[in-house]
């Protein structure tokens, strides 16, 4: 997905689960996080960009151990809840990019080298666009069934 559809659906999901403006921007931004990790084709070349992209950078389990450690690390080191918080959040917005690659393309699963996923767009079509809509109508229809 763009980069935009991604921190269209991400947010949306954020904002959903937690109406905190200052969660939504950090999951906001740990949705480009696993690309911005890689970096952009222009800096590094495209075949060697192309080479690593979806890799370690989009290992889900990356993601998960690290909101395991801020957990853990509460527990262990000053306590600041806004702080681990917006770091968690990141951590989830770095975990629905990887989810929302998963349906345009492979990306790791359990293990770093097994690929998964389908491709039901090609990344900036139209049909991507009409994807991230729907999630996000999906999100707001169920806040609103929710509230009723």
């Amino acid at each position: 997905m763009t980069w935009v559809s991604h921190i269209a659906v991400t947010g949306t999901i954020a904002y959903a689960v937690t109406a905190d403006p200052l969660l939504t921007a950090a999951a906001a931004v740990g949705a480009v996080l696993p690309d911005k990790i890689e970096g952009s084709p222009g800096s590094v070349g495209w075949n060697t960009w192309r080479s690593r992209h979806r890799g370690w950078s989009h290992w889900p389990v990356l993601y998960l151990a690290l909101i395991g450690g801020l957990a853990q690390a509460r527990a262990y080191f000053f306590y600041d809840a806004a702080f681990f918080s917006v770091l968690t959040w990141l951590f989830i917005g770095a975990l629905l990019h990887i989810a929302e690659d998963a349906v345009c393309g492979k990306v790791p699963g359990i293990f770093p080298t097994q690929k998964i996923g389908i491709r039901l767009f090609t990344v900036g079509s139209f049909r991507e666009y009409l994807f991230a809509s729907f999630c996000i109508i999906v999100v707001y229809a169920g806040q609103y069934i929710l509230r009723m």
